[in-house]
C-alpha cells in the first residue's frame, strides 16, 4: 500500500521536463501518490496524459486566476513563455474533467496578489471572477471537487462560495484550498463551507526572527485532522531539509513529518489520516 498522498503539485510542468520519469519514479518507490494540478489549457492536459500513463498519478484540470490575463509565467511553469491569457473554455475543460483519471477541477479561484502592472484592476477581478465562477459550474456539473487558488482575496472568494453554498453541498465534497495563507477566521468561515486544507513546504520553515512558532503553527493546531492534506506545490516551496532545492512529489513525506508533530500524531497515524482525507474528497480507492 501506498503511504503518502501529495495532494498538489506539476510534475507536468517543464521544469521537470529533463527528467519527469525519474522523478515519477522516485514518488513511487517513496510510496507517494500525488494529484498534478492543472493551472490553464496545456498544463492541463499534461496532467491528464501523465496521469493516464502512471498507477499512483491523478490529474486535476483548471484555469489559474493569474492566466485569465496577460501574465508572466516562470520558466519552470511555461518553459518561459509568458501567458496571454484564456477566456474559460467550459468544452475543453469539460472534456478533460470526464477523464477517469481526473479527480478535481482546479487550480481556480482568485489572485490579487499577482495582479498585472498597470491593468484594469477591475476588469482584471471582473475575468478572475468569472472564470472562478464557469469553474464552479463545472465542478458541479462533474461533480467533482474544486482545488481552489486564493492569495490576497480571501474576503471576496469566502463571499463566492457562501453564494454557492448550495451547489458546493450537493457534491460528495467542495474541495480543499491550496496552500492555504489564510487566518483562523478564514479557516472557520471555509470549514463551516466543507472545505479541507492543503498544506506543504512552508509548515516545515523555521520561525522567523523575533518569533517562538512557526506561521502555521496555531493554524494547523485549530484544524481538525480530517480535514489536512499534504502537498509539495513542486517544483516550488521545497521543505526543510530540501529547501533551495528544486521540489518533487518524494519530499512530501518532510511536510507530513512535521504536521504530525503539529497536530501530536505519530507520522504513521498522520500519514494515514491524509490518506484517507484524499481518498474520501477525491473519490480515489484505496491502494
Amino acid at each position: 500500500m501506498d503511504t503518502f498522498f501529495d495532494a498538489h503539485t506539476h510534475v507536468q510542468f517543464a521544469a521537470f521536463d529533463a527528467d519527469r520519469d525519474d522523478v515519477i519514479r522516485r514518488a513511487r518507490d517513496a510510496g507517494v501518490r500525488f494529484i498534478n494540478a492543472g493551472t490553464e489549457r496545456t498544463t492541463s492536459r499534461a496532467a491528464v496524459d501523465l496521469a493516464r500513463a502512471h498507477e499512483g498519478v491523478f490529474a486535476a484540470v483548471g484555469l489559474h486566476p493569474t492566466h485569465t490575463g496577460p501574465s508572466f509565467a516562470d520558466a519552470d511553469e511555461l518553459g518561459g513563455d509568458d501567458s496571454q491569457g484564456e477566456i474559460f473554455d467550459a468544452a475543453y475543460y469539460r472534456e478533460l474533467a470526464h477523464d477517469p483519471k481526473t479527480v478535481a477541477i482546479g487550480e481556480c479561484g482568485l489572485d490579487f496578489f499577482h495582479m498585472s502592472e498597470g491593468a484594469d484592476r477591475v476588469a482584471e477581478v471582473r475575468r478572475q471572477t468569472d472564470a472562478f465562477l464557469a469553474q464552479i459550474a463545472l465542478a458541479a456539473e462533474v461533480r467533482k471537487p474544486l482545488v481552489v487558488h486564493c492569495r490576497a482575496a480571501f474576503p471576496e472568494l469566502i463571499g463566492i462560495l457562501k453564494d454557492h453554498r448550495a451547489t458546493l453541498s450537493a457534491l460528495p465534497a467542495p474541495g480543499v484550498i491550496h496552500f492555504f495563507t489564510g487566518t483562523i477566521e478564514d479557516a472557520r468561515q471555509l470549514l463551516e463551507l466543507g472545505f479541507s486544507f492543503t498544506f506543504g513546504g512552508a509548515v516545515t520553515f523555521p520561525p522567523r526572527k523575533g518569533r517562538t512558532a512557526g506561521d502555521y503553527d496555531e493554524l494547523i493546531g485549530f484544524l481538525p485532522p480530517d480535514r489536512i492534506l499534504s502537498e509539495t506545490d513542486a517544483p516550488y516551496v521545497a521543505p526543510v531539509p530540501c529547501r533551495g532545492k528544486r521540489n518533487e512529489p518524494a519530499y512530501v513525506i518532510h511536510v507530513v513529518q512535521r504536521l504530525a508533530a503539529l497536530k501530536g500524531l505519530s507520522g504513521e497515524e498522520m500519514a494515514l489520516q491524509i490518506r484517507q482525507n484524499a481518498e474520501r474528497i477525491f473519490g480515489i480507492s484505496a491502494e
